[in-house]
């Protein structure tokens, strides 16, 4: 049986919960995805095939710009990757596509009778307004449909499941140490801040924030700034792009990261004290800060911030759902075989 992971390659939250099922699945998944989530599979020796360019948000200084022009460009990768799944899907023949919000992907499954899955944590988005808001209406009209159409719709949270929708918690990675040995390992000594900033270039005004309000602390500052950014920060431990971010997050005292789903279900998970600050404008991470209490103008007070948060004790660890996760797909490869 033949497994394939369509993974969106908007930041690296989708393929890191896809890396997190794909551990207990029966079959070794094959993946389709783009950019920094490409080269994280490659890192970890996975068959990925690099084929999707996403159209990259424009920020500045945190803020999110030209969301209609963003738009419009995310229809036309829509449809160039409808063209690319089609000819991955009519080569390969997998028996069943799994899409980490790659609708082209579900689209192509669905005209070909092959079982789908989808894994999400969003059900419609909102971008925009005014005229163009009539055009996203119109896309997520066709997303629910691309949805009720699924074998399987997975969402990564607590909740009660209906129809084809299983809500199976947090959907996280394994760690391979014990948090002592991954404070070893990483040469953390001090109390540590761990600054993350995902798979874009969009959160450096984070990470110069934190280097400007951690100076008033004893913290030592670590920061992970992705495969979009090259630049060393003076002053702080340079990570740079790696493949176990999870780890670090646990080894972390506090994390300070952008406000992307995967990020706050790991820091949540090991029980690392954190700081989610969004990007203005963006929708989803605007709307996940404020489930984890923040906004994005707590970046005016971020010393205070870290000062209580390098008090806070650390929660404890908890982690089930991608084990559920890859149980439900096991069962829906199993029933299609």
């Amino acid at each position: 049986m033949k497994v394939c992971f369509f993974s969106s390659p908007i930041g690296l939250g989708h393929v890191t919960r896809d890396i997190a099922i794909a551990e207990y699945l029966d079959v070794k998944p094959s993946f389709v995805t783009g950019g920094g989530a490409a080269r994280l599979l490659q890192k970890l020796g996975m068959d990925v095939r690099d084929v999707y360019t996403p159209p990259p948000f424009s920020t500045s200084n945190g803020t999110l710009q030209n969301q209609t022009r963003w738009l419009w460009e995310y229809y036309r990768y829509y449809r160039d990757c409808k063209g690319v799944a089609q000819k991955i899907i009519t080569d390969g023949r997998p028996d069943v596509i799994v899409s980490d919000e790659d609708f082209a992907s579900l689209a192509v499954a669905q005209d070909e009778g092959i079982p789908s899955v989808l894994i999400t944590d969003i059900l419609e988005t909102r971008f925009t307004g005014g005229l163009a808001s009539l055009v996203e209406k119109k896309m997520n009209k066709s997303m629910r449909s691309i949805m009720q159409k699924c074998d399987l719709v997975i969402l990564p949270e607590h909740g009660k499941n209906h129809g084809n929708t299983r809500r199976v918690g947090p959907i996280v990675r394994k760690v391979g140490d014990s948090r002592d040995g991954l404070r070893k390992k990483f040469s953390f000594g001090k109390k540590t801040i761990v600054v993350s900033i995902g798979g874009t270039d969009a959160g450096v005004f984070l990470i110069e924030a934190v280097l400007r309000h951690a100076a008033g602390t004893d913290a030592d500052v670590v920061i992970v700034s992705g495969p979009e950014v090259t630049k060393k920060f003076p002053g702080a431990q340079n990570m740079g792009f790696v493949e176990n971010l999870h780890e670090v997050i646990l080894a972390a005292d506090v994390l300070v990261s952008l406000a992307g789903r995967s990020t706050i279900d790991e820091a949540r998970a090991y029980g690392t004290p954190a700081i989610f600050i969004p990007i203005r404008g963006h929708f989803e991470q605007e709307d996940n800060a404020k489930r984890e209490g923040f906004a994005h103008g707590d970046i005016g007070r971020l010393g205070e911030l870290l000062a209580e948060k390098l008090q806070e004790g650390r929660g404890s660890m908890h982690a089930g759902g991608a084990e559920t996760a890859a149980g439900l797909i096991n069962h829906t490869v199993g029933s299609n075989a």
